[in-house]
């Protein structure tokens, strides 16, 4: 598939989300036109899987019958095998295209209101399935609740059971006419569709789409530093994982990531992460995405990780309890992030699970760099005893949605290469502006990752400041201390300015001395007192 053809199929994924959502809002249609491709992705790979255990018998699995000893037999042995290699199960009956051709069937029928032609019923029990198909095996925990936030109950499909099945319909028809192409295993079309999908969704949801999505080319920055010199990676790991964007970010830019690890808070989000896994052909023994919150009840507390990459939300509440001192993760420091700013509690989280020889890069905002008081102190820490902190990266402000602070990019290594130094880029002013978003392109993104592997001294870009320095700067990272981006204005020349007023001075003599000539041509005062 050409990069053309990539292009038409997001947008026209996009355009069928856009015109049948109706009056929805973006964010709320997400989860249904995701969790329905989700579903057709599914059922395309079962149908790929079945045929080819089926093919020494000359047979296809969606036309097998379900009714006849003969054919059930051949759907359990599909069945068993699919299990052991894909984790779920769909019989032919219930295939995305069977379902579709269901209901665009009842669309054409002119008495569509008959429920017998309805589609609903059958959607919720084949999610349900979906999900059953999987209990007792090693993909239960993968599978589980995947569904959930498709509501086909909700009134924000329709007010009537008629129109919410016609929308619902009317999707999955649309949905069946596109190939997305599973027959390419080179080809990750439908991943990369569904990630557009989400960055679309991300752009219309305004402050909400913090919750689920870091944009692509900042999840790209983080995941080009961590695997700049290691690119075979055991595990990679995100406290906060949202959409499972970032990680899968990693995966690509890696050329072996063993294991992908994750934790997120929001439900919603937790099962578009474990879908966006699947989507992308990681398999479900592959993955360990959990649901819980972070930093009270983190469900990886006894692994360490080779990359580790994080978007935390922005200064977020957290408890601060006394009960943290205990933690190993924050118990060295002797203090604890503010309640009111968790930032730094994150970075304690990530540090701690980070391998001796593994690397981490997490995005925050510039308060963590100057920030006084127990941030400050958590700061020095990490300086000063653990000399964890290899770079500072400033990036320019308006890349997030919802929110135009300028933001940073921490990256920490526990055995680092030049441990009598620490590097600092300003990036600040390396961007290009699409409408309200500030974007950074490839040559911004590249540049980045070249300085920091350089590790040099660049003119109002980059600079190593030396431990020594910090310190005499009281462990304040402000960028601005380090890399001098001043810019002197040129210097005036005043008696050439003073020449050019007397140029002027005589020019406009001249004119005034021309315009009281036509006025006495025509018998009328000048405008103004004419001089000598």
């Amino acid at each position: 598939m050409s990069e053309e053809q990539r292009r038409q199929l997001q947008q026209q994924l996009w355009n069928i989300a856009n015109t049948l959502r109706g009056k929805m809002n973006a964010d709320e249609f997400r989860d249904y036109i995701l969790g329905f491709i989700f579903y057709k992705y599914l059922s395309e790979k079962i149908q790929r899987f079945g045929d080819s255990v089926l093919e020494a018998d000359g047979l296809m699995f969606a036309v097998l019958n379900e009714n006849t000893p003969e054919g059930t037999a051949l759907i359990d042995a599909v069945h068993d095998a699919a299990i052991s290699e894909l984790g779920y199960f769909l019989k032919p009956s219930e295939l995305f295209h069977a379902v579709a051709m269901k209901g665009s069937n009842q669309l054409d029928i002119e008495n569509a209101g008959d429920s017998h032609n309805f589609i609903l019923g059958d959607l919720t029990r084949i999610l349900k399935n979906i999900e059953q198909s999987t209990l007792g095996t090693d993909s239960a925990d993968d599978f589980s609740n995947l569904f959930e936030d498709l509501d086909l109950t909700s009134s924000k499909l329709g007010a009537t059971e008629k129109a919410k099945n016609d929308l619902v319909a009317k999707v999955l028809v649309h949905l069946d006419k596109i190939d997305f192409n599973l027959s390419d295993s080179n080809a990750d079309v439908l991943g990369d569709a569904y990630e557009y999908l989400i960055g679309e969704f991300a752009s219309g949801a305004g402050k909400k789409a913090g919750e689920f999505y870091t944009p692509q080319p900042v999840s790209s920055l983080l995941a080009k530093l961590v695997t700049s010199t290691n690119k075979n990676l055991k595990s990679v790991y995100d406290p906060t994982c949202g959409s499972g964007s970032l990680l899968l970010r990693v995966k690509r830019e890696a050329n072996q990531v063993d294991k992908i690890y994750g934790q997120e808070l929001n439900r919603t989000t937790y099962n578009l992460a474990r879908m966006n896994m699947i989507l992308h052909d990681v398999h479900y023994a592959d993955f360990d995405i959990r649901q819980e919150d972070t930093l009270e009840h983190p469900q990886h507390r006894d692994l360490r990780f080779d990359a580790i990459v994080a978007n935390p939300p922005f200064s977020a509440q957290w408890s601060a309890s006394q009960l943290h001192m205990s933690d190993d993760r924050f118990s060295v420091y002797g203090k604890l992030a503010p309640s009111s700013k968790a930032d730094m509690a994150f970075v304690q989280h990530m540090v701690y699970h980070l391998a001796e020889d593994g690397c981490m890069a997490v995005v925050l905002p510039h308060g963590v760099l100057f920030r006084g008081a127990a941030e400050g102190h958590i700061r020095q820490y990490l300086i000063d005893q653990m000399n964890c902190l290899d770079a500072v990266i400033g990036l320019p402000s308006n890349l997030f949605y919802g929110t135009n602070i300028p933001t940073c990019i921490l990256v920490f290594k526990k055995c680092r290469k030049h441990p009598d130094n620490i590097l600092f880029i300003d990036a600040s002013q390396q961007f290009d502006k699409i409408k309200t978003q500030n974007i950074l392109r490839p040559g911004h993104i590249q540049k980045i990752v070249d300085a920091y592997l350089a590790r040099t001294n660049e003119d109002k870009y980059s600079h190593v400041a030396s431990l020594a320095d910090i310190k005499a700067n009281d462990y304040n990272l402000n960028i601005p201390r380090y890399v001098d981006t001043f810019e002197a204005e040129e210097e005036i020349d005043l008696n050439a300015i003073a020449e050019q007023l007397k140029t002027i001075d005589q020019q406009s003599w001249q004119t005034d001395k021309m315009i009281a000539g036509f006025c006495k041509e025509l018998g009328i005062a000048p405008p103004f007192s004419v001089k000598g």
